[in-house]
C-alpha cells in the first residue's frame, strides 16, 4: 500500500464531496490457509519427527557418540576405497593406453575396447575371472548394481 493510498486529499473547492478511500481488498479463498486434512497430515509428520529425536535423545550420550564414531568410521573407509579405485584406474588405464601406443592403437580403439568388455561383463557374457584376479564376489557385487552400471558405460 503507498502513501497515497492512505491519505485522501480534498480538493479547495468546497462544493467537492468527500470520497471514502477504497476498502481493503477481501482475502481470498486460498489465502486462507491450508485445509484441516493438510494440517493434520502436518501434524502427524511433525509428530513422527518429534518422536524419532525423542527416541535419540533417549541414548545415552555415549552411545550416540559411538554411533557417529562408527558412521565416521565407515565414511572414511569409504572414501579410501574410493581414493584406492581412483588410482589403480588411472594407473590401468595409463598402462593400456601405453601399451597401446606401443603397438599403434589409438587412444579411441582403447576405450572402444574398454567399452565392449564392460557390456560384455554387465550382459554376463564375459564371466571370466582373468586368471584369479577377479572373485566371484566382485562379479556378484557387479550384478547387483548391473542397471546401474549399464547407464555408465552406455554407448553414445
Amino acid at each position: 500500500m503507498t502513501l497515497k493510498d492512505q491519505l485522501q486529499v480534498v480538493p479547495a473547492n468546497a462544493q467537492a464531496a468527500f470520497i471514502p478511500p477504497p476498502e481493503a481488498p477481501k482475502a481470498r479463498a486460498e489465502d486462507t490457509g491450508p485445509t484441516l486434512e493438510e494440517a493434520i497430515a502436518r501434524n502427524e509428520a511433525l509428530a513422527e519427527k518429534i518422536d524419532a529425536l525423542d527416541a535419540v535423545l533417549a541414548k545415552p550420550l555415549a552411545e550416540i557418540l559411538a554411533e557417529r564414531e562408527r558412521a565416521d568410521e565407515a565414511a572414511l573407509a569409504w572414501d579410501r576405497f574410493g581414493a584406492m579405485w581412483m588410482l589403480s584406474q588411472r594407473a590401468m588405464r595409463r598402462v593400456a593406453l601405453d601399451l597401446a601406443a606401443q603397438l599403434g592403437v589409438s587412444e579411441e580403439e582403447v576405450v572402444a575396447r574398454a567399452m565392449t568388455h564392460a557390456n560384455a561383463v554387465l550382459n554376463g557374457a564375459d564371466e571370466v575371472d582373468l586368471g584369479g584376479t577377479i572373485a566371484p564376489a566382485q562379479l556378484q557385487h557387479i550384478a547387483r548394481h548391473r542397471n546401474f552400471l549399464r547407464k555408465q558405460f552406455r554407448n553414445g
